[in-house]
Parts: C-alpha cells; structure tokens; sequence
C-alpha cells in the first residue's frame, strides 16, 4: 500500500500501555531515537502491538513542527535531534528535510517560520510531534 504520508520510520515496540479507550506505545527508532504515539486500544489488538514488535511510526508532514534546540515546559514529549537537509520555500510555506539517526523527516511550516528561526542547510533542530499525531503501521 502506497501513503501519501511523507515521514515513515522503522522503529520496534518497547513498551504498551493501555488503557480503557487509549493507548500509549512507545518505539525506538531504528537510528535509535524514542518515541511515543498515543492510538486506541483497539488499535493495539487489531495490530498485534507489544514489545518486540517491528512497526513504522508516520506522521503527515504538517505535524512536523521544528525548533532551534530542545524545549521545555512543553506537553509535546517526541523532540528527535537532526540537522536540515534541505529548504523548499515558496510564498506562504515551505517544506523542511531534516536528517535523523535512521532516516528523515519532512516538515511543512511557514516560510515566515523558515526566516524567523534562520533554517538552512546544515542548521540543527528538533523536531516536534505530538504522540496523538503519530500513527503506527506493521512492517
């Protein structure tokens, strides 16, 4: 099956946490990042999700959103260190590569967001996804 889901990362179930209706499910990355996405229980079983389990964490690019270093004091718990790659920008918007450990990431933010925070080639950033942004497939 063919996405139109840009970021897809190979990761491995480390832990489940489940909960009435949600579930918490924590990956590490192969480039050996973690992350966190938050899905349905019922998700969980319909995928066979547990420790162990090869999965690929994807995030729409416009769920992307990147800042200069690592924030605190913020609810968004996935901040994955990486260096831009490459800067499309047009008049309103421009899409970000980032180089991770293990792959990349695309964002797609403002280009008044690419001015502000200085973004080139070679400028390092984090990216920020919410757990609840992040979907998980079986490999």
């Amino acid at each position: 099956m063919s996405l139109s889901i840009r970021n897809q990362i190979a990761g491995t179930v480390t832990a489940v946490t489940a909960g009435e209706a949600m579930a918490t499910v924590k990956v590490r990355l192969d480039g050996g990042q973690d992350i966190t996405a938050a899905i349905t229980a019922d998700a969980v079983k319909d995928l066979g999700l547990a420790e162990g389990v090869a999965v690929k964490a994807l995030v729409k690019a416009t769920e992307v959103a990147l800042a200069t270093g690592p924030v605190d004091g913020i609810s968004i718990r996935n901040q994955i260190a990486g260096t831009v790659a490459d800067v499309a920008v047009g008049p309103a918007m421009a899409s970000v590569k980032v180089d991770v450990n293990g792959g990349g990431l695309t964002a797609a933010i403002t280009a008044d967001a690419v001015e502000a925070l200085g973004l080139a080639a070679g400028s390092s950033v984090v990216a920020l996804i919410k757990s609840t942004e992040i979907s998980l497939a079986t490999a």
